[in-house]
């Protein structure tokens, strides 16, 4: 893990410190790089440059910047100088919420409809609800989103939930439970737009799995053994079939930080995805870097507890 976490890293350094635009004119300029930039004198540029670190050369500036990484330290944002650790950790609980709830709702509709599908494979409903999940799942997000605010959110039709932010004006002088309510009234639309798509691909890939299961040998014995059909689906066949699912789970943990750019920003939700989209447009390297980082260590953490629910799951999986 250490070695590829090197690798992705010094990537993806190279990547963001190579990409066209400047910091430096994009701070003093107004809205990107304008000719109010370009009116600055070159020795302002150059101590702006040295303040923000950017004065040495990529080969110095990369293994200065691993060992403040080492430290838990990712430098202060290029917009405000605050530091990187402060505004993540503002950001972070929003996109964990979010992110939390859709996976959830995601997995607990995927898996029963999965199996549901796979046992009552080729009949008309089922073939009705495959058509239902291949057209969700073809929806792209930002167009559902869209299409919800239009339509329940204040357009021509009902005025139900709110068209973005996380809570009303003043919510913070609300009890306990109506401020609870009234963040899950704000969320409701960005979990739907996070949950139709997964949960449409995830029941397609438990539906995969569960109809291999089900042609195995040992599900003919158990089934010749006279055990129920719920016994054999749900004890023998289900567990099993459940390890495609579990390598898509580690898959959706750096999701829980780098949250979801295209719906944080339609919802005006401040959160780690629109926080994302906002240093790129800024070229905020401390903070991008930052998100990189800690997405890459979320996902090989992921791929490791897969590896160690691989065998929890299936007992035929032993690790020596």
């Amino acid at each position: 893990m250490v070695p590829t976490l090197i690798g992705i890293t010094l990537v993806t350094f190279l990547i963001v410190q190579l990409a066209p635009g400047d910091p430096v004119k994009i701070s003093m300029g107004v809205g990107g790089e304008t000719l109010k930039a370009e009116g600055v004198s070159e020795q302002i540029r150059l101590e702006q440059r040295k303040l923000l670190g950017l004065d040495k050369p990529l080969w110095q500036r990369y293994p200065l910047w691993l060992w403040k990484v080492c430290r838990l330290d990712f430098g202060r944002s290029f917009k405000d100088f605050r530091p990187v650790w402060r505004i993540m950790v503002e950001r972070i609980p929003i996109t964990v919420q979010i992110e939390l709830i859709s996976i959830f709702l995601a997995y607990i509709i995927a898996i029963p409809l999965g199996v549901h599908s796979a046992v009552r494979a080729g009949r008309p409903v089922e073939r009705a609800t495959t058509v239902l999940l291949f057209i969700l799942y073809s929806l792209p997000s930002f167009w559902v989103a869209y299409v919800l605010m239009y339509f329940l959110a204040g357009g021509r039709f009902l005025d139900v939930f709110p068209v973005g932010g996380i809570n009303s004006p003043g919510a913070a002088a609300f009890g306990v439970l109506h401020w609870l309510a009234d963040r899950l009234w704000h969320l409701a639309l960005p979990v739907l737009c996070l949950t139709y798509g997964s949960f449409a691909a995830l029941s397609r890939y438990m539906r995969s799995s569960m109809l291999d299961v089900l042609r195995q040998d040992y599900i003919r014995t158990a089934r010749a053994k006279g055990l129920s059909e719920r016994l054999v689906v749900f004890k023998h066949a289900m567990r099993n079939s459940l390890i495609p699912i579990i390598t898509i789970l580690a898959g959706l943990l750096p999701g829980l930080i780098g949250g979801a750019v295209i719906v944080e920003t339609i919802f005006n939700i401040p959160g780690m995805g629109r926080l994302a989209f906002e240093a790129v447009l800024f070229r905020n390297y401390p903070i991008i870097m930052a998100e990189a980082t800690i997405s890459a260590v979320l996902t090989l953490l992921g791929i490791l507890v897969a590896d160690v629910l691989y065998a929890v799951v299936d007992p035929r999986i032993k690790y020596d």
